[in-house]
């Protein structure tokens, strides 16, 4: 995979990232349902294997767990090392319970339990998961400053943000330049494509977009049989995406990425996926796989070359 400088880092990432959201397993409100360490480690191994050079997880992901997954992967990888991402500010109780808090004492302690669970010295990128729920700015502004005083102190390389807007990515830009932006984006979830792409694009913000394959839905397996068959713990049965009146125009998408796939010889996942890097302001996607067999489909994306009747198929204009 050819790489992409990400933002104003020295970073150069491969177009594919390993995601590692689903592998934290369950016991949290957003769990994907059960899943098998060894297939997890599996999984980041055989991505590493196919070019992919960082993996993006978060600390709230399984409520730890996920980071930890991922030590566990790395120490026993022969290979070069991947960029190591995470992200902050989503933190829980003893009950589980998850809340957002941009505190800087919070942020301080959560980055330092994250370097013991990925068991590193510093971690490549750290990204403020979510602004503050009520968009205090005076909050959104304490948040950052805290992760750049992390870059200051060499605990972190980068800071980035998840799921902010332009008028906050603004405010952060006030205290400290923004490295990335990390987005939701695919073909069933285009609304950033109005304001904050191009904003992204014309400060020099990397943007590593996250579920390019809509959880799942442009996967190609997706049914409503196995939508309903989900078990209760996988984040998706409650999902209004999941659920009409959306549902039948997401498996409508699903169809028409199936289409193309079929005819360029690629898997749908990898065609939802190379749409997206199709974007001139995205500079890579972060791709989930729970088991090796799944990364064999979908972390060659980068490879696949859409046509404009094929990008004006997928999105129904044609």
């Amino acid at each position: 995979m050819q790489p992409r400088k990400l933002g104003n880092s020295d970073l150069m990432i491969s177009p594919v990232g390993y995601g590692a959201w689903a592998i934290g397993g369950e016991g949290w409100a957003f769990s994907w349902g059960p899943q098998d360490d060894s297939d997890s480690i599996s999984a980041i191994h055989r991505s590493l294997e196919l070019g992919v050079n960082w993996i993006d997880t978060a600390a709230v992901y399984g409520l730890g767990h996920s980071e930890e997954v991922v030590a566990k992967a790395l120490a026993e990888w022969n290979g070069a090392r991947p960029y190591v991402f995470t992200k902050c500010s989503r933190v829980w109780n003893e009950r589980s319970e998850v809340s957002t808090i941009l505190r800087a004492d919070s942020i301080h302690r959560e980055c330092e339990a994250s370097l013991r669970r990925l068991r590193v010295d510093v971690i490549d990128l750290y990204q403020i998961h979510w602004p503050s729920p009520q968009n205090i700015t005076a909050d959104n502004e304490e948040g950052w400053t805290a992760i750049n005083a992390l870059k200051k102190a060499g605990k972190i390389r980068f800071g980035g943000l998840s799921n902010w807007s332009v008028e906050q990515m603004k405010t952060a830009q006030a205290i400290a330049p923004v490295t990335s932006l990390q987005p939701p984006y695919s073909l069933i979830r285009r609304g950033v494509e109005e304001e904050i792409l191009p904003f992204c694009k014309e400060n020099n913000i990397g943007v590593i977009v996250y579920s390019p394959m809509a959880s799942g839905m442009l996967t190609g397996a997706m049914t409503r049989e196995r939508i309903a068959a989900f078990p209760e713990t996988d984040f998706r049965k409650r999902s209004k995406n999941f659920q009409e009146p959306l549902l039948s125009n997401h498996l409508a998408a699903a169809a028409r990425v199936k289409k193309v796939a079929d005819r360029t010889g690629r898997t749908p996942g990898e065609v939802a996926i190379a749409w997206t890097l199709t974007n001139p302001a995205v500079t890579g996607a972060i791709v989930g796989a729970r088991n090796a067999k799944q990364a064999e489909g979908v972390m060659r994306a980068a490879e696949v070359k859409l046509s404009s009747s094929d990008i004006a198929e997928l999105t129904g204009a044609d």
